[in-house]
């Protein structure tokens, strides 16, 4: 597995947050991944999903 930069990547929460503070980010300039982590912990750990899985979690939600 190639090792992810993140401390460069331009993080961005989805339009449907609101302004409580609940939510995740995500990153969309690390090719082939996509990189998620908790908007009040920005500096905390972060999960890498495939492209693939990020997509079927995604179609999972709007069902």
């Amino acid at each position: 597995m190639r090792h992810l930069n993140l401390e460069t990547a331009t993080w961005r929460k989805s339009s449907y947050s609101g302004t409580g503070g609940e939510c995740v980010e995500v990153a969309d300039d690390a090719p082939g991944v996509i990189p998620v982590r908790d908007s009040k912990a920005p500096e905390g750990p972060r999960l890498v999903f495939g492209t693939g899985a990020w997509g079927a979690f995604i179609e999972f939600l709007r069902a």
